[in-house]
């Protein structure tokens, strides 16, 4: 369904090629950035000092402990009565604190999935650069919090069924006369600097100019945030704006008398919640639930809730 991630601003939703990425973009409060290229996995030695040798074995100590921890199984999960799961403070509209309390789609989504688990769980709320690294020593036994899939984390993670849909669409200032994808042919569409929805816009264009006989957009212009780009596309600087369809849908939410939503122009990606590879025993106690919240209805509602958008043709497998 990043990602300016680990608070170096907001997290949006890009692709780990692209530099510092959310996991992908959502206006100012609804930020998806990509975790991908979150540079999230730091490794938290930054302020040992390594001038002596004991704070070396230290490091390598901790090192070798986290590489050789293995995933629980379901007994042993089952036996201590809980599994831990750690989720982002700030990464609105999946998860962050309102007066004190953990709120939003993450949060709410577990706290269905807590009601028919055999296990407790234990959450921690947490800066988002601490969250996968977390999960890869062990600490936690899953990120419950929005992951954008990528090819890149599948070689680390396995994956919940997924939880959100992201797929850039494009939206339009009101009455204009763009109407269709095809309408954007030789006007000029903003989206953020170094997203995937750069990257979607990019490939649209190629995919126009296939099919329309070397005619394409006209100019696609980069910014560093969506506010601006906003801002251009109201004043008329530009002919549309390229971003998440939860991202847009909360924008016109906001200014409905301003901008239109359009058309999608990017292909489907997803997003879920991860374990450490091969911990097959956490993922599948949670991802039985999931799969039956979906056949219940009651994710799609929790989706419309925040989304203003439910995803009801996820596969249940992206693993």
């Amino acid at each position: 369904m990043n990602e300016t991630a680990f608070r170096p601003p907001k997290r949006t939703l890009r692709a780990p090629s692209e530099s510092l990425q959310p996991r992908g973009v959502f206006m100012s409060s609804l930020t998806i950035q990509s975790a991908a290229t979150d540079k999230t996995f730091r490794t938290g030695f930054r302020r040992l000092a390594l001038s002596s040798l004991r704070s070396l074995f230290a490091i390598a100590a901790f090192a070798g402990a986290a590489h050789i921890a293995s995933a629980a199984s379901v007994d042993e999960i089952k036996s201590r009565g809980y599994i831990s799961v750690a989720t982002e403070d700030d990464f609105k509209p999946f998860e962050f604190v309102d007066n004190g309390a953990p709120t939003g789609y993450d949060n709410e989504m577990l706290a269905l999935v807590k009601k028919k688990l055999p296990v407790q769980v234990k959450q921690q709320i947490m800066p988002w650069s601490g969250i996968l690294p977390g999960v890869t020593t062990g600490k936690y036994d899953m990120a419950v919090t929005a992951v954008l899939v990528t090819p890149e984390r599948k070689g680390t993670f396995d994956f919940t069924a997924p939880l959100a849909e992201s797929t850039t669409f494009f939206a339009t200032k009101k009455g204009s006369p763009i109407k269709s994808a095809d309408d954007l042919i030789g006007k000029v569409i903003g989206v953020q600097t170094g997203s995937a929805m750069l990257a979607d816009a990019k490939a649209f264009d190629e995919q126009l100019k296939k099919t329309h006989g070397g005619n394409g957009l006209k100019q696609i212009v980069e910014y560093q945030s969506y506010p601006e780009t906003y801002q251009d596309l109201a004043l008329g600087r530009l002919d549309a704006v390229a971003n998440t369809q939860i991202n847009l849908n909360s924008l016109i939410r906001t200014r409905p008398d301003t901008f239109v939503i359009g058309q999608k122009i990017g292909s489907p990606v997803y997003i879920a919640w991860a374990v450490k590879k091969g911990d097959t025993a956490a993922l599948q106690m949670v991802n039985s639930v999931l799969l039956d919240l979906r056949k219940s209805g009651e994710m799609y509602q929790v989706q419309k809730k925040w989304f203003g958008a439910s995803f009801e043709s996820m596969p249940q497998s992206i693993n």
